[in-house]
């Protein structure tokens, strides 16, 4: 009877061991993860690296790869659903049983290069994942058609980038870019420099937003208090009225990119090129905390005035963790200030809530924001966020139309592209 009972309770330890492995292995992080709109499959091994990959239905890329502990402090486990954080942006997975079988083939050098390949993936990431084409009363069929017509398969790369970029203008998508090789940015170049040298009509000179922006907050200045920053400009209009220009919601992050880069490319080139070898949310992250340090300052310098005129009319964009950051020293709790949703098919997701954190020491006296139609991305974020807060008011003209963060893929070539997917 002994032997009997002593085999029964093994039996039942067995039983409770595996249940307590099968509990284990369902709420752990690890394997493959689809996501919610966005074309993006995650895949997670051994709890320490981990795999993006960018998903159509005729093609699979990966095209990140990293050990787990970059992103383990943006990634949320709740019951079946994967969420990760970059910035303001959540993005939702849910578990897949195996990847697709296109991610399973070898991709021959030929048709990673072949432009009719390249072009089919690309319009295929607009048709699922474009969030505008009602809006914009784009008929995508007829416009795919036409596009892909003018293409065969010996098209060159310039020929194919020009095809790209003009689809993207066709698009009327203010947020969508189109990043090739240095060959095909060379070659493009050199083009338009033939062009203009036939071209008998004499130019005025162009001038960059941010001398513009500087020559204008010159003007407005009384007392200039600016110091260590080229992004921020601040001072007083008057003796009660503060002054602040964000000529940029990027450029705040200390990448501690090697000086030697800087003088080949020039800082701009330098920052792009350092930033994209790291993780999105490190990244941004590294962002926020510039642009705090700033505020910091700002908002010491600017306490005693009456009123504060903010101005963000020269202003392209950037990230919009920047300006949530700006805008939380201008309210004193946390605030909903927009929803977003996301295209996915032939719906979008459900409504997502985004929210500033607030200061306790904010600025709740009045605040006006400048705005112009060169206002644009996440300068237009902050535009937006300020319909929620009671003591600002925007005074100016609409602005740019490029309100939605960037969906970034990448082509068989290699190239990088962005269409936008979500609306605010």
């Amino acid at each position: 009877m002994q032997s009997q009972i002593g085999k029964l309770l093994l039996l039942i330890a067995l039983i409770s061991s595996c249940q307590t492995k099968e509990k284990q292995t369902n709420s752990s992080i690890n394997g493959l993860w689809e996501s919610i709109g966005s074309g993006w499959i995650i895949e997670i091994q051994d709890s320490t690296k981990y795999t993006m990959y960018d998903v159509t239905s005729i093609s699979c890329m990966p095209n990140w790869k990293g050990e787990l502990h970059e992103i383990l402090e943006s990634l949320i486990l709740h019951q079946d659903t994967l969420s990760l954080s970059t910035g303001v942006i959540t993005c939702q997975f849910t578990r897949a049983q195996e990847l697709p079988e296109i991610c399973n083939v070898v991709l021959e050098e030929k048709k990673a290069k072949d432009p009719l390949f390249n072009f089919e993936v690309f319009a295929e990431t607009v048709k699922e994942h474009y969030a505008f084409m009602e809006l914009n009363t784009i008929n995508w069929e007829e416009l795919y058609h036409q596009q892909k017509g003018k293409l065969d398969e010996h098209t060159s790369e310039v020929e194919l980038f020009v095809l790209i970029e003009e689809t993207l203008e066709k698009l009327n998508d203010n947020h969508a870019f189109l990043e090739a090789t240095d060959e095909v940015h060379d070659a493009l170049d050199q083009l338009t420099e033939e062009k203009e040298e036939d071209s008998s009509e004499s130019e005025l000179p162009e001038y960059g937003d941010f001398p513009v922006a500087k020559m204008v907050a010159n003007h407005h200045l009384q007392e200039e208090m600016t110091k260590d920053s080229w992004l921020i400009q601040w001072g007083k209009m008057t003796d009660e009225i503060g002054f602040i220009q964000v000529k940029s919601m990027w450029l705040y992050a200390d990448l501690e990119i090697p000086q030697t880069l800087i003088d080949r490319k020039g800082f701009v080139e330098a920052f792009i090129e350092t930033r994209h070898k790291m993780y999105e949310g490190d990244y941004i992250q590294k962002e926020v905390e510039g642009v705090r340090k700033i505020m910091d300052n700002v908002m010491k310098d600017l306490a005693q005035t009456k009123a504060i005129v903010i101005d963000v009319r020269f202003n392209g964009g950037g990230q919009d963790a920047v300006s949530y950051e700006i805008l939380s020293r201008f309210t004193p709790g946390r605030k909903q200030i927009a929803t977003q949703k996301i295209k996915s098919g032939h719906q979008f997701t459900s409504t997502l809530k985004l929210f500033i954190e607030g200061d306790e020491n904010a600025y709740t006296k009045p605040v006006y924001v400048l705005t112009s139609p060169q206002t644009g991305s996440a300068a237009e974020a902050f535009s937006v966020g300020t319909m929620a807060i009671e003591n600002m008011k925007r005074i100016g003209d609409h602005t740019n139309g490029a309100l939605s963060t960037t969906l970034d893929k990448t082509l068989p070539n290699g190239w990088i592209f962005s269409i936008s997917n979500e609306i605010y």
